[in-house]
């Protein structure tokens, strides 16, 4: 069994994508094994099946058990951090260790109380205070604290500091007012509104808003340095450096966001997929995949609601969702506010599960060795081609000529994939002079699809031209002639770079040199090129390649080849100096010509 799994995981582990994120392996019976952070998704689970790698046997146990990988990608390293924790302590996984299981990150706590006190704590207790984090880096927490405490002087004490025992005298200030770091609120030196304004402020720099602190810190730089008290206004540059680089705002927490569900969507013909993810006070702490087949044709708002059903279990849960569309009237979810984002911290959650959906949907075609290989293939395309349909039909189009003389073209046919040899095709160019690849392009897409559409033959989904921008606008502009430019799909790829460039957009798109994608119109592209250089030859050992110099008497084919190989078209023959044309094809023969030309102008 374990021998029949290993080209299915080759296949996941090649689908995933080079990102930060959490990744969770499974074994045959669907059990979760193990959960794990990664900056580079791709390379940490691929090092799991290097040979080469040094690894415990408890690692190479893992290794042997698992069949199944899903993925989550995230935004930075620090998310990955964080959601990992909050999956680990949900699912608990048999691999994980105790340790990471039971480890607590700090936050910054705001109490709910007059004169409210500002410190760092691992326990969050629902009690009315406010909590900003979990942060990462304990470093980052104390540093933070440390600033926060030097620009606003906040009092660290237990005291009940209600107006009416400040009223009634019942404190003294301690040591922390003597030294300057409470400025004595217990005896009424510092008024409640006064204190809650720095609250206020602390609040800022915890949100990111750090407008109002830069400027606090920028006026104390200055004034100290008007003071010429130079070390002391280094001091306050260095703390507005701190604070720049401190905050590391992300995507995965948000203080003060509340609770949601956020339901990322993409879909195909067959299938849909669902990225779920359930933020709590800020935090993302579940992450969930669903796909769903559909069996007669259901819309997507059906399929979103199913999955929203099947994933709420039993809808105890009745926090906001967040969504991607609109749903049904009649939905089951009556009893739930939703709403679909434009703009914000919600709209980017929502990006990121839709960012989840989408690698879930490759990652399915990709490892789903139950369908037709060329199928599969097909569904690639279409996802790295921007396609709405499958690339069932796809034609090339090549130009072909040797130093501008005897322009002639090809056209190769792939079905599913594989060539279609029978179909293809080749066309002399007939209304252009001389050596021009883009008007010869325009030229022979302009007689095919005249000819298509006069013989009410089907369109291809994909028309591959093999040259760069020049080539692929010209191209554009017979299908815009012929009234089709809306229904085929058009690519070009210039050869040097393997770059692909679509119709409006100045820039090209490279896939990786293993994409099957980029492989399939390698071969077609290649196909075209042998096809077009054959037909050439052939054409010019036959003897076939006839213009008007070969009605000349005494002027074969062979010198007519040389004439336009070396002075590009016939015209400027015409203008070639009676010693230069000598040269070329010797006097006898230049004499004929001349006394054909001449007689042509009487």
């Amino acid at each position: 069994m374990e021998e029949k799994l290993l080209p299915k995981i080759a296949d996941v582990v090649n689908a995933l994508p080079e990102m930060p994120g959490v990744y969770r392996y499974y074994d045959k019976e669907g059990k979760l094994l193990y959960i794990g952070k990664a900056k580079n998704l791709k390379k940490r689970v691929a090092s799991y099946f290097n040979r080469d790698q040094q690894q415990s046997a408890k690692t190479r146990l893992l290794v042997k058990k698992i069949a199944d990988i899903q993925h989550n990608v995230v935004n930075t390293e620090r998310d990955a951090l964080l959601l990992e924790n909050a999956l680990i302590k949900q699912y608990q996984p048999k691999y994980n260790i105790a340790l990471k299981d039971d480890k607590s990150y700090p936050f910054i706590k705001i109490t709910n109380e007059h004169f409210p006190k500002v410190f760092f704590t691992r326990q969050y207790i629902k009690d009315g205070s406010e909590y900003y984090g979990p942060y990462t880096s304990l470093h980052y927490v104390r540093a933070l604290m440390d600033l926060i405490k030097q620009i606003y002087p906040i009092r660290s004490c237990d005291l009940n500091l209600s107006p009416k025992n400040i009223q009634a005298k019942k404190f003294r200030v301690c040591l922390e007012f003597h030294i300057g770091n409470c400025l004595g609120p217990c005896e009424g030196r510092q008024t409640e509104e006064e204190y809650l304004k720095n609250i206020e402020e602390i609040r800022a720099i915890l949100k990111g808003k750090l407008s109002t602190i830069r400027q606090v810190l920028k006026e104390r730089m200055e004034e100290a340095a008007q003071n010429l008290q130079f070390e002391e206004a280094e001091k306050w540059k260095n703390k507005m450096l701190f604070l720049k680089d401190y905050m590391d705002r992300n995507h995965i927490v948000h203080p003060g966001l509340g609770n949601f569900h956020v339901f990322g969507y993409h879909d195909d013909e067959k299938k849909a997929y669902i990225n779920y993810l359930y933020v709590y006070d800020g935090t993302v702490v579940k992450a969930k995949n669903v796909i769903l087949t559909r069996k007669l044709d259901e819309s997507k708002e059906y399929l979103l609601e199913h999955a929203i059903i099947d994933t709420i279990p039993q809808l105890e849960n009745k926090d906001p969702l967040i969504l991607p569309f609109e749903l049904n009237e009649d939905n089951g979810l009556e009893d739930y506010l939703y709403a679909i984002p434009k703009i914000g911290d919600k709209k980017k959650l929502l990006d990121l599960a839709h960012k989840n959906a989408l690698f879930i949907k490759k990652n399915e075609i990709k490892k789903n060795v139950s369908i037709p290989n060329e199928e599969r293939i097909l569904l690639i395309m279409k996802e790295d081609l921007r396609m709405k349909v499958l690339p069932y039909h796809i034609e090339c189009f090549d130009n072909s000529n040797i130093q501008g003389a005897f322009p002639v073209a090809a056209m190769t046919v792939f079905k599913n994939t594989k060539p279609s040899r029978s179909e293809y095709r080749h066309f002399n160019i007939k209304t252009v002079e001389g050596p021009n690849d883009f008007d010869s392009m325009k030229e022979i897409i302009y007689r095919r699809y005249k000819r298509v559409l006069e013989e009410n033959r089907d369109l291809p989904q994909l028309i591959v031209i093999d040259g760069g921008k020049g080539q692929l606008s010209k191209a554009i502009e017979s299908l815009e002639e012929l009234g089709i430019a809306s229904k085929v799909n058009v690519i070009a790829i210039a050869e040097k770079l393997e770059e692909l460039y679509f119709p409006g957009d100045s820039y090209p798109l490279h896939l990786s040199k293993k994409s099957e994608t980029l492989k399939v119109i390698q071969h077609i592209r290649d196909e075209v090129h042998r096809f077009a250089i054959t037909f050439h030859r052939d054409q010019r050992s036959r003897g076939t390649i006839k213009t008007s110099l070969t009605d000349i008497p005494g002027i074969g084919p062979k010198t007519a080849e040389l004439l336009l190989k070396k002075l590009g078209s016939i015209k400027k023959i015409r203008e070639t100096e009676s010693s230069d044309l000598e040269k070329l094809i010797g006097k006898s023969k230049a004499k004929l010509l001349l006394d054909y030309f001449s007689k042509e102008t009487q």
